[in-house]
């Protein structure tokens, strides 16, 4: 990153992080999207500073925002990857499986199962809050396009998988906002490839989960004992 960026962008980027607020908040998006109202809640803080603080983040190149596809009125924050190199997560997370959770289970969070597995030796499944019949063509057809093997099977509804003690991580916008709101996870806003269906769609989706698959697993721990 630093060999790209001028000096002054890699000052406001180190002046953008140089306060405890904004860096809570970028340490929060390193492994998932979140709307505003949803990093206030987690970080305790009054909407009109989530605000001024994302308008900072924003100047210096370091997240951005776009909207649910779900439900158009909501807006997530993502980080932006030019500047993850100099972001990392502030605590590992310990989860015995991660459980990748989409709408249908028949793209995004079958990619994501199959990338984990690749990266992590932490257990991974997936499945959908509405779960459709077969696994998508697109998305075998991508796979074997990247040589990633897709575990065999169809598809699985989320409450005949879920633990109490699982890593949800919802992979896509819907999935997030169907999920119970008790229910603790993390979100990556990733676009749908089925509603496009061409292979420049699903390759997309690859990548966006390669990536956030790669920054998640390091910081990922089996559970501990008790």
């Amino acid at each position: 990153m630093n060999t790209e960026l001028s000096l002054e962008q890699r000052a406001g980027l180190h002046g953008a992080l140089a306060d405890p607020a904004r860096l809570a908040i970028t340490d929060t998006l390193c492994t998932g999207d979140a709307s505003p109202s949803e990093l206030g809640e987690l970080l305790e803080m009054r909407s009109n500073l989530v605000a001024h603080h994302l308008r900072v983040l924003e100047g210096a190149g370091v997240v951005t925002r776009a909207r649910s596809e779900a439900d158009h009125r909501r807006v997530y924050v993502r980080l932006l990857p030019e500047a993850l190199a100099a972001l990392t997560p502030a605590a590992l997370l310990h989860a015995p499986r991660v459980v990748f959770v989409c709408t249908r289970n028949t793209a995004r969070s079958q990619l994501a199962a199959a990338l984990w597995e690749r990266r992590s030796t932490v257990p991974a499944v997936s499945a959908g809050t509405r779960p459709g019949p077969r696994i998508h063509e697109g998305t075998l057809t991508a796979a074997r396009r990247h040589r990633l093997p897709l575990r065999p099977g169809g598809t699985t509804r989320v409450e005949d998988v879920l633990r109490e003690d699982d890593l949800v991580v919802a992979v896509c916008d819907s999935a997030h906002e169907e999920l119970p709101p008790h229910r603790s996870r993390l979100h990556w806003s990733v676009p749908d490839p089925v509603r496009a269906g061409t292979d420049a769609a699903f390759d997309t989706a690859f990548v966006q989960i390669r990536d956030r698959v790669e920054r998640l697993a390091p910081t990922v721990r089996p559970q501990e004992g008790p």
